[in-house]
């Protein structure tokens, strides 16, 4: 299939058309043609080469291909994270917390569009991950602890980072210990000492009797600490998982990228716990996606795309269970709107395994400063368990039916999630600059969209009014609706549009006879005409995408 792809090289856009094919069972990209340093060009050029080749397939495909990446990119408007922290502010998804202070750096505060945002992420992540599975139960831990949970985990002692400094600049940031080696010979860097990122604090009004405790640098711990009794009250069987979604705390040297690196931040995270060397039970989903493995980074080799079970099958991925969460958070993603194209999947090396670790692997999202981990998936071994069982005195073992012995059960699988890093992700995926329009529209999934519908009456008049404000309070039994009766029709729709609302309702004259109204849905601009008393259940279906929206009225 061929396709175009634009490179940034030197602050200069350069197009060029490549072509992925499979070779022995690989997938490698070759470059076909170059196409200069106009989109618009480049697209001319693409389809004048390809209506050349002599393969009708390959004509077909690759003009199909083109077409694709035309429609992808027509879904969003690449920019850069300092303009879409500037949008979230003026809009009220984000506001840097105590700003009228100055600020700390860091911190930040939802606003009202931000914060229903947020809670329709961790709603969808809930629901797909525990409420639809009968093998997952939840916790809800605290954020202070027995600092002794964290001398057993080990952070206490092994969670170290690194300060380095560019000279030049001044800048400083951190980087693992594995990494410091490579500063220290270069000569622009200056690496400084060890630090642990996580907040201390004292738990006691009087500090001489107080104890020194953490905020939590992860959500993980508490899983682990209370794994008996939630395994005896859920009275689970091996394989499952418990999750949790919650705030953690790191002391970052250097917070950057807006929401991406902070010092306060929430996980979304499942702890899978099995018996050591069972075999992963479900179907490993089809999902499609780049994969870079250690060995191909190691002999600086470029991912490839492959199918996840595929890439099982030939050894890339070697546990069956990783192959299984790797495509189904993948798909969880793509299932809310993600654009698929700037995911990947990529194993650590062997130096950057965490302390706990046998292998890691990061489902990886292309974010404007390059490509990053959005989130992590970690074999953990037995490691936390025995830890917890070391230093507490309590067994931590659960006995086995099958082989009638007491055995600790194994993490396979560690599903971590920041939101924040989602929220930047559905964001910058959704918004779009629309030149017909000449305003942005955040082309968010309407299950994510922090206002489900917005109500304008039209027509000037108490009765009209009236009608507006019953629907709105039937809408606002179930969903977070807008009632917005100043400015033009069209000033409206955009205001709307700007924040990703995904329908506006219109009363106008017949609305008064004939008790219907008009359903305008956000990307097409297309409208329906349905009657009032069945507004809410098709909002419902819309919403959840069991109904087209054509289908949902009357054309209008």
């Amino acid at each position: 299939m061929a396709f175009v792809v634009r490179k940034n090289i030197k602050g200069r856009e350069y197009y060029y058309l490549n072509e992925n094919r499979r070779v022995s069972g690989k997938v490698k990209t070759k470059t076909l043609a170059y196409l200069g340093k106009n989109k618009k060009e480049a697209e001319k050029k693409a389809k004048e080469f390809l209506s050349k080749m002599e393969s009708n397939d390959n004509k077909k495909s690759g003009i199909k291909a083109i077409e694709e990446v035309k429609e992808e990119q027509k879904t969003s408007t690449e920019i850069s994270i300092e303009e879409l922290a500037a949008f979230c502010k003026r809009k009220g998804f984000v506001y840097q917390s105590g700003e009228i202070y100055g600020g700390l750096s860091g911190f930040w505060d939802f606003g009202p569009l931000g914060v229903e945002l947020k809670n329709n992420i961790k709603k969808e992540w809930w629901n797909f991950h525990v409420v639809s599975r009968e093998d997952v139960v939840g916790i809800d831990g605290s954020i202070i602890t027995n600092p002794k949970v964290w001398e057993a985990s080990g952070h206490v002692e092994s969670f170290v980072d690194v300060v380095v400094m560019n000279k030049k600049t001044k800048e400083k940031f951190k980087v693992d210990k594995f990494e410091a080696e490579k500063y220290r010979k270069d000569h622009l860097f200056e690496v400084g000492g060890e630090f642990n990122p996580m907040f201390t604090t004292n738990v006691g009004p009087v500090v001489s009797d107080s104890t020194k405790a953490y905020l939590r640098p992860e959500t993980a711990q508490l899983i682990f600490a209370n794994f008996k009794s939630v395994y005896e009250n859920s009275r689970m069987k091996l394989p499952f998982g418990i999750a949790q979604i919650g705030k953690s705390f790191r002391n970052e040297i250097a917070p950057r990228d807006f929401l991406f690196r902070s010092r306060e931040f929430e996980q979304m995270e499942i702890e899978y716990f099995i018996k050591k060397d069972m075999k992963c039970p479900y179907s490993i989903p089809n999902a499609e996606i780049l994969v870079y493995s250690a060995e191909a980074q190691e002999k600086n080799k470029e991912p490839e795309i492959m199918n996840i079970k595929h890439a099982f099958e030939k050894k890339i991925i070697k546990k069956d269970w990783h192959a299984y969460w790797l495509a189904t958070e993948f798909l969880w993603f793509k299932g809310l709107g993600a654009n698929t194209n700037k995911f990947r999947i990529r194993q650590h090396v062997k130096e950057e395994l965490s302390h706990y670790s046998s292998d890691t692997w990061d489902l990886e999202y292309k974010f404007p400063f390059g490509w990053k981990e959005l989130e992590g998936i970690a074999d953990r071994g037995d490691f936390d368990l025995s830890q917890h069982e070391k230093f507490s005195g309590k067994d931590m073992k659960i006995f086995d039916e099958e082989s009638k012995e007491k055995i600790t059960p194994e993490v396979i699988c560690e599903p971590s999630l920041g939101i924040e890093r989602a929220f930047l992700v559905f964001m910058l995926d959704s918004y779009y600059y629309d030149k017909e329009r000449e305003n942005i529209v955040l082309k968010m999934h309407p299950k994510l969209s922090p206002v489900k519908a917005a109500v304008f009456p039209i027509v000037k008049g108490e009765e009209f009014e009236k009608i507006a404000e019953e629907i709105v309070q039937d809408l606002r039994r179930e969903f977070n609706i807008i009632y917005d009766n100043s400015g033009s029709i069209g000033r409206r729709y955009s205001r709307n549009d700007e924040i990703g609302t995904p329908f506006c309702i219109t009363i106008d004259e017949e609305s008064k006879g004939k008790r219907d109204v008009t359903i305008r849905e956000r990307d097409s601009k297309k409208q329906i005409r349905v009657k009032i008393s069945d507004i809410r259940d098709i909002l419902r279906k819309l919403t959840e995408k069991t109904i087209e929206f054509g289908k949902a009225g009357k054309p209008f």
